[in-house]
């Protein structure tokens, strides 16, 4: 800009030079006297060589300038520099390079001003499907080594050749690669990730050497556990591609065929879209119904197995429930019988222990009687009268049968080989036998 006003007001100051003494009578032409003239050719000249002489560095934009006496720099930093009439090649610090879809009219879109736009090509997965691919790739520069920039910035001469002989390149063989690495039908099962890896591995670090091989394919094999039916009945011989390898089990690689020798560096690379070829977007739309009817009574089964498991799992709760009750009156009549027994044999037991309480209580009064029998028979047997004796025999005879009175005896005898339930007749003839040995006693001691 600043070189074309400096070419213009040479080129006025030189006219008004030659054209003024010719039109003396044209007005505009007077104003330019031959001081003014020189200042507008003079000013022309200083600007022509200042832009000469310097340029204005682009922000994002490194910047090879190759002088006229032979020798170069690199720039690439931003702001005025000096150029001394020499060449100057533009490269940015990061190329977008973009394949759009176009629509039905062949319309890219609005697109940056800085970014390279071509429109997709068709590639051919390893299934014969093919299919439009758009990408988006970035490619950045080194930009801490100038001489390796100076280098490609000399062999490529510009920006644009740059991307048109070198990127490109690469990014079509990189997408043809991948592509024989992969089916459709594998890239819409879910390895669009694993595309995007060998696409960008290819891109820094070099182009992956493929081989063709042949491999069995197994009958396919549909149904589930219980009822298993084979599509064919015979192996079917299929070809592929796949990335050679070395004895170490290395990747092979095109040697020199990649963006890093030229010093570039992927920043991103990705697939953004794929329009498939017509027929196979019919067959993925077939595919979609029957995915979608398969999850529809795959719902539906598993729908009705939750159900099933659900009343099993009432009816369980029911058996439970009831199985608790039941085992509740068990324990509890259980336990209640086990307190009448025990309650029974502690009853049992103090039954027991009184009747031995009781046994020891008369006999310790008989022995108390015939202690005091002992010795009133003593004393009588010492000199008593007979008055005194038969005194003291009678109130033996009383104490025996009063003490004979508190014994429990039974309710029912025999006696005489007859039945008796009186307890006065017992005891009164306890107590006559009783008087009857003591008066035998006497009568005998008389």
């Amino acid at each position: 800009m600043i070189t074309t006003i400096g070419i213009l007001l040479i080129a006025i100051g030189i006219l008004t030079l030659i054209l003024k003494p010719m039109f003396t009578s044209v007005k505009p032409l007077n104003w330019f006297t031959v001081q003014r003239s020189l200042q507008f050719t003079i000013i022309g000249l200083i600007l022509s060589v200042i832009s000469g002489m310097f340029f204005y560095a682009e922000p994002g934009t490194a910047y090879a300038v190759q002088y006229p006496w032979g020798t170069q720099k690199a720039v690439f930093k931003q702001g005025i520099h000096t150029k001394m009439w020499g060449r100057l090649i533009p490269i940015q610090f990061e190329m977008p390079v973009k394949y759009v879809i176009g629509d039905s009219k062949g319309n890219l879109g609005e697109q940056s001003e800085y970014a390279h736009v071509d429109k997709a090509r068709h590639w051919e997965f390893n299934d014969a499907v093919k299919g439009k691919i758009a990408t988006s790739i970035v490619i950045s520069i080194n930009t801490s080594d100038a001489q390796q920039f100076l280098s490609v910035a000399d062999r490529n001469k510009s920006e644009e050749n740059l991307i048109r002989s070198r990127i490109i390149p690469n990014i079509d063989q990189s997408i043809k690669n991948t592509c024989k690495l992969m089916a459709a039908q594998d890239y819409i099962s879910g390895q669009a990730a694993d595309f995007d890896r060998f696409f960008q591995d290819q891109l820094e670090n070099g182009m992956y050497v493929l081989e063709e091989y042949s491999f069995d394919e197994d009958p396919e094999v549909i149904g589930d556990s219980t009822t298993v039916r084979t599509v064919t009945n015979r192996k079917s011989r299929q070809k592929s591609y796949r990335v050679k390898k070395d004895a170490d089990g290395n990747m092979v690689r095109v040697n020199g065929n990649s963006l890093k020798s030229y010093g570039l560096t992927v920043v991103q690379a990705v697939v953004n879209e794929i329009d498939w070829e017509p027929t196979f977007d019919e067959r993925l739309t077939l595919q979609k119904e029957e995915v979608a009817q398969t999850q529809l009574e795959k719902q539906q089964a598993e729908r009705e197995y939750y159900r099933a498991q659900k009343e099993k799992a009432k009816g369980e709760a029911e058996k439970a429930k009831e199985r608790a009750r039941l085992e509740k009156e068990q324990i509890q009549q259980t336990i209640a019988a086990e307190t009448e027994a025990k309650v029974a044999g502690f009853n049992l037991i103090k039954e027991k222990k009184q009747f031995e309480v009781e046994q020891y209580k008369a006999k310790s009064k008989k022995v108390a009687a015939e202690a005091q029998y002992y010795e009133n028979a003593k004393l009588v047997s010492a000199g008593l009268t007979p008055q005194e004796r038969a005194e003291w025999n009678f109130k033996t005879a009383v104490g025996v049968a009063s003490e004979l009175k508190m014994l429990q005896l039974p309710s029912t005898y025999i006696e005489g080989g007859g039945k008796s339930g009186s307890n006065g007749n017992l005891l009164e003839s306890l107590i006559g036998a009783e008087l009857a040995n003591s008066m035998l006693k006497t009568s005998t001691t008389k």
